[in-house]
């Protein structure tokens, strides 16, 4: 049966213990990446960077290096890996903007206002399979040790954690174990696969058009939805005045640090929520082939010091890949296809007119008259992509109750997650008891500005 990868995000139950010896595997791995990363300036300043793959050039040069074997073998071959994909990146790329990886440092400043190097940072630490010794009955992991943290190189030494799961979550077969410092404690990121659904829940297509201001607008089979992110935009206004705010003379203090991992945890909490729910409502509604629009290559062009901000905070490619392996788990086909056009394009008859969006959240055809929300439009035209024969969504259901031109409006709760907001003229939503809606839920504007 096909399988595919899950990350289940936990904090051991010893952490002070998993602390203690983690921490000197993760300053090894700051370590053999500022070696790596000073190997590879200097093959560049010399005029002799090696034509092949960087990261099985690296692995050659310091398989013997002491800073290899801090951690095991397969430990280390990551972090090279990672850091020859970043450095090829910066290579490759046409934007002058772009700078190279830098070095992994500390520094901080002494009371009397003077630059100091105290340590290097804990990096991410990742073991693969032969690394790892699970015993699932008792919820305990045997992470491998780097030969330099053994009594002696050869000896079988391990960092045992214990880790905590929902009940019934069913772990399966192991691929990798990730250890992340993360505001103060260490997480265990335990990657593990899982069986995909045999039978697609049906022959619906579904098409979603990734935004800004919407993250995501949906042309379901049979009806228009659009998920705003103003909980989001919310947050990021305020956590990063909060960060602002509080940041001093000597970087920032321990409040705008917190402010923005805060804000890093509820922006990660969203896209999951939030494709978890399209995945959800195409599983319910028979939808067995998704089509998200392709936007790649879009973080490429200058959009301007504000536009360039707000693709930075964007994290459409995140998304896209959430709603993917969420909807391949439930037997649902996923596809990208390029959404060049789709803002302008009528979704009924076709007619191309970019005067025709009206304002960010309404389009309004001079051709044939259609009025639909501006992208759920553009939602539609990305499903019509899937094959030539799909019917417009405002030909299936009854445009005149304002199912297009006003779609179900699903509003984010933190603790409830998405919500319908009951509207007159709007299509009936999927839920028929939804809870009512919190006053901090505060409908922004509609639409996503045109890109």
């Amino acid at each position: 049966m096909e399988t595919t990868q899950r990350t289940l995000v936990t904090k051991p139950r010893n952490q002070m213990q998993v602390k203690r010896q983690v921490d000197p595997h993760a300053w090894d791995a700051s370590k053999l990446w500022n070696v790596g990363l000073y190997q590879l300036f200097e093959w560049l300043d010399n005029s002799n960077l090696p034509s092949g793959d960087l990261d099985h050039a690296l692995k050659r040069k310091l398989k013997t290096h002491e800073r290899y074997n801090g951690l095991h073998s397969q430990s280390s071959q990551q972090v090279l890996e990672g850091l020859a994909t970043a450095f090829n990146n910066w290579l490759e790329s046409d934007d002058d903007r772009d700078n190279p990886p830098s070095y992994r440092k500390q520094w901080y400043h002494d009371s009397e206002g003077r630059l100091v190097h105290e340590e290097h940072p804990r990096s991410t630490v990742t073991w693969k399979s032969t690394a790892i010794r699970h015993d699932e009955q008792n919820h305990r992991l045997r992470l491998s040790k780097g030969d330099n943290h053994k009594s002696s190189p050869g000896a079988w030494e391990y960092i045992l954690v214990h880790y905590e799961k929902p009940e019934h979550y069913d772990l399966g077969e192991i691929s990798e174990v990730r250890a992340v410092w993360n505001d103060g404690s260490y997480e265990i990121h335990i990657v593990h696969e899982v069986e995909i659904a045999s039978e697609s829940p049906g022959d619906g297509v579904a098409g979603i058009d990734l935004g800004i201001c919407v993250p995501a607008a949906v042309a379901y089979p049979d009806e228009a939805a659009i998920y705003p992110g103003n909980t989001l935009h919310e947050d990021r206004h305020y956590f990063t005045r909060e960060e602002y705010q509080t940041e001093g003379g000597n970087g920032p203090s321990n409040r705008a640090q917190r402010a923005r991992e805060t804000l890093s945890r509820r922006t990660t909490d969203f896209r999951h929520k939030l494709s978890h729910e399209i995945a959800e409502t195409c599983a319910e509604k028979g939808v067995g082939r998704v089509i998200i629009g392709d936007l790649s290559g879009v973080e490429d062009d200058d959009w301007g010091r504000h536009g360039n901000k707000m693709l930075h905070n964007w994290g459409f490619s995140e998304l896209s890949s959430l709603i993917e392996y969420k909807c391949r788990e439930r037997g649902i086909e996923v596809e990208l296809k390029d959404e060049r056009g789709t803002s302008s394009e009528c979704s009924r008859c076709g007619h191309e007119e970019d005067s025709c969006r009206v304002e960010r959240g309404l389009w309004k055809c001079s051709s044939c008259g259609t009025v639909i929300h501006g992208d759920v439009n553009g939602a539609d035209n990305i499903r019509q992509k899937a094959i030539s024969v799909t019917p417009p969504l405002a030909e299936v259901v009854d445009s005149a109750n304002g199912c297009v031109a006003q779609p179900v409006v699903y509003l984010f709760n933190r603790t409830r997650g998405f919500q319908p907001r009951h509207s007159e003229g709007s299509c009936k939503p999927k839920h028929s008891n939804s809870a009512s809606e919190s006053p901090n839920n505060a409908t922004p504007e509609a639409g996503s500005p045109p890109l």
